[in-house]
């Protein structure tokens, strides 16, 4: 088999979930709507989260920090998607495909690393109330935040240069909607099994480290507010714990599908619609899950729209 040369300035095909579809152009149409609503609703959220001091806790700095890394995942892939099937142009160059992969990885590290530190927070101020501006004191929520972006980082930047290292054949068409190693590795003229196996273990130290956190943290929380004496209390912290776990579900089940699973179990149809959730579906639900039950979040948007409105 020949190899390709990445030095002669070629790139990989993208044909993704837009290309296997019965209806493409529907198909299209419903991912710009779930994109222009990752946007808005995530825009908006950080707006408001930034302008109103009211939200100026850990709670919703933490919840600000998934807000931007949702909206930055989002736009790492859905507009180059879009924009690809429209010119019927499906092309990315070797670069482009390293670089996409790259920050991809990075977010999706952050934002596991960043769920688990959401979870703490809840546990904190659920089960330790009087102490929760100390334990969630600015310095110690902004070593959160600069753990998730730092750990992240550093494990992308060491899985993407591995993993394009590796010689490609001239058969370069990627079966994914973006670069990703799964999908990449089955293009590599060498043997990579050693290599799946590394990211198999590393997907499974990097993802149950942050689950253990939230299920313990989770538990915990259950077990203080069974023995809460005020209704509306329960009430409160089961809404606002109900609506992570909604997140934590769709976010944890997408990425063991990816990194946890055998490659054996992989189809590729199957791989594009579980890309497709995580990088537009999940962006355009997070903040309508966190916001619309939320009285505190409506009632800030409610006056911000209002002072610019105005």
């Amino acid at each position: 088999m020949e190899y390709w040369n990445s030095t002669l300035g070629s790139g990989f095909i993208l044909m993704g979930i837009l290309n296997d579809s019965g209806s493409p152009e529907l198909l299209c149409a419903t991912i710009t709507v779930l994109y222009m609503l990752a946007l808005t609703s995530n825009g908006l959220l950080l707006l408001v989260i930034t302008v109103d001091s009211r939200l100026h806790v850990p709670m919703y700095f933490l919840l600000g920090q998934l807000s931007l890394m949702d909206l930055l995942f989002t736009s790492v892939v859905t507009p180059k998607a879009l924009v690809d099937f429209l010119q019927s142009e499906y092309t990315i160059s070797f670069g482009g495909c390293a670089l996409q992969m790259f920050l991809a990885l990075t977010l999706g590290g952050a934002e596991d690393l960043l769920l688990a530190f959401m979870a703490y927070d809840r546990y904190v101020a659920i089960c330790h109330p009087l102490n929760y501006m100390v334990f969630m004191r600015p310095r110690v929520c902004w070593l959160m935040v600069a753990t998730a972006w730092i750990l992240a980082s550093l494990s992308a930047f060491v899985y993407t240069t591995y993993t394009m290292h590796y010689p490609f054949c001239k058969v370069r068409k990627i079966r994914h909607l973006l670069c990703e190693i799964p999908p990449l590795l089955k293009l590599a003229c060498a043997d990579t099994s050693r290599y799946e196996l590394l990211v198999y273990v590393m997907g499974v130290t990097f993802l149950m480290p942050p689950l253990f956190t939230i299920i313990s943290s989770y538990t915990l929380i259950l077990c203080t507010v069974l023995h809460m004496p005020s209704n509306e209390g329960k009430q409160k912290a089961l809404v606002t714990c109900s609506s992570h776990l909604t997140v934590v579900g769709m976010f944890y089940g997408a990425a063991t599908f990816m990194y946890v699973l055998p490659s054996s179990l992989h189809s590729p149809r199957q791989d594009n619609i579980i890309s497709l959730f995580y990088t537009v579906v999940t962006p355009a639900l997070n903040p309508l899950i966190y916001s619309l039950r939320n009285k505190e979040v409506m009632g800030a948007l409610k006056r911000v729209l209002a002072k610019y409105m105005a």
